[in-house]
């Protein structure tokens, strides 16, 4: 049996001298203890070494990808006419199928084969001749870098996942605030509940609870950095009249502890969301101009990548994010949604609410378009800007009831004459069915007239 084993300096062949050793897979590895027990296990039969980086890269892009490169096809269609008979053992059973299919080599690849490579990797430097261990090294670090360089395909500015980690970073800490926040006012709530009606921003309240403290305190607190005059006046009348319960000096100073780390937390959104502006603004500046940071960053999201937001419709850009209700609208044959995630941006929301269905559509198709500019596009080119003013324009002529041209081939509001179906109603004659000759009865009295008088 032979085996390819890939290295990141050139494929190596080896001829397998006992193969009865692969029947008792979990104990192989003690025949590779040392560099002598593993030479007469294994021996090396062809080292192919790569020529420079490009054909290293090259070779090890199409092995992850289980397909041959040229040089390896042409290795194996040596090792085909010398030893035809011979099964080659291949780590990679998609690789496998496709020596077999292209070059009809009978290749085995199971967990036996596995713990093999495991052992030939380990003794490694003593089974390889001519290529120095310093070298595989450099060889491989050179390699994984151009391999990670080709995963990314793009600049490292243009790396949506970092947008995508962001805005779901982003999310979540929007939860926990307002648990946070809640758990605040329910705490605090207990000593002075009438805070809570009359304060209704959680920043306002928690810097109150912070300026505050106890109820008491009110008359004595300077709020005016925090509320207006009129506010300030309904704290401290309140708060002489309050029906909250006496907390102690250690619940006050726990509640602040909360208020602080809410605060904290505060500071980390504003710093998070500055942050996601400026990495879509570098993504996806063209969608950003058209939905909004955090809308377009919610669709990179939710479609994967941009790659595949530049993938998808317009249709489905429209409904993106309410897969639920559009598969619960089809099963059960009812309408199916207008919109989705898109129906946050602020194009939308300033609309009519008859208007959002078309706004959507329109909104849809042009945000559909920004991401394929964002993409695949260069870096300078600006739509964003353009189609939003075009769809602004739309919208005002929509809410005036004004009709607007659709791809420049339109024309001004159609006048349609009423249509009305006048049709007539004509009765069947049975008597056509028959195709016999009648007779006539007035001629048949004017011929018997004609006899009589020529009689006469």
């Amino acid at each position: 049996m032979l085996v390819l084993f890939e290295t990141s300096g050139g494929f190596a062949i080896f001829k397998l001298l006992k193969e009865k050793k692969l029947a008792k897979s979990e104990n192989l590895y003690k025949e590779f203890k040392s560099p002598d027990k593993a030479s007469k296990l294994i021996a090396l039969r062809d080292f192919i070494k790569f020529d420079d980086m490009e054909d290293a890269l090259a070779s090890a892009s199409a092995t992850i990808k289980g397909k041959m490169s040229k040089k390896l096809k042409k290795i194996l269609k040596q090792i085909s006419v010398e030893e035809a008979q011979e099964e080659l053992a291949v780590s990679d059973a998609k690789l496998g199928s496709c020596i077999t299919s292209k070059l009809n080599i009978n290749c085995v690849s199971n967990s036996a084969i596995q713990e093999l490579m495991r052992c030939i990797r380990m003794n490694l430097d003593s089974l390889l001749e001519g290529l120095p261990q310093k070298e595989l090294a450099a060889m491989s670090l050179g390699v994984a870098h151009g391999l990670s360089r080709y995963k990314f395909k793009f600049s490292p500015d243009k790396i949506d996942k970092m947008v995508i980690e962001a805005v779901s970073a982003l999310d979540d800490l929007d939860k926990e605030l307002n648990n946070y926040v809640m758990r605040c006012k329910e705490w605090y709530g207990w000593h002075f509940p009438e805070l809570t009606k009359l304060i209704a921003d959680n920043n306002l309240y928690i810097k109150i609870v912070l300026a505050m403290g106890f109820r008491e305190n009110a008359a004595t607190t300077d709020f005016s950095g925090i509320l207006t005059e009129e506010d300030e006046q309904k704290v401290k009348e309140m708060a002489e009249i309050s029906m909250g319960t006496e907390i102690l000096e250690e619940d006050l100073t726990n509640i602040k502890n909360m208020c602080e780390e809410v605060q904290h937390m505060q500071e980390c959104r504003a710093g998070l969301y500055e942050y996601l502006k400026n990495r879509m603004a570098a993504v996806a500046p063209n969608v950003a101009c058209l939905v909004g940071e955090m809308v377009g960053a919610r669709l990179i999201a939710h479609a994967g990548s941009l790659i595949n937001l530049a993938k998808h419709p317009a249709s489905t850009v429209q409904i993106l994010g309410a897969e639920k209700a559009l598969f619960r609208a089809l099963k059960a044959r009812h309408d199916t949604p207008k919109y989705g995630l898109i129906y946050h941006a602020q194009l939308i929301g300033q609309s009519n609410t008859s208007l959002r269905g078309k706004v959507s559509r329109m909104l849809a198709a042009k945000t559909s378009l920004a991401a394929r500019v964002d993409a695949f596009g260069e870096e300078d080119i600006d739509v964003g800007t353009e189609h939003r003013a075009k769809l602004e324009r739309n919208l005002k002529m929509l809410e005036e009831g004004k009709t607007f041209r659709v791809s420049g081939t339109g024309k001004g509001r159609a006048k349609f004459e009423k249509y009305e179906n006048k049709s007539k109603v004509i009765q069947y004659k049975a008597a056509d069915d028959s195709t016999l000759v009648k007779k006539e009865k007035g001629s048949k009295r004017k011929f018997e007239a004609e006899e009589e008088s020529a009689r006469s």
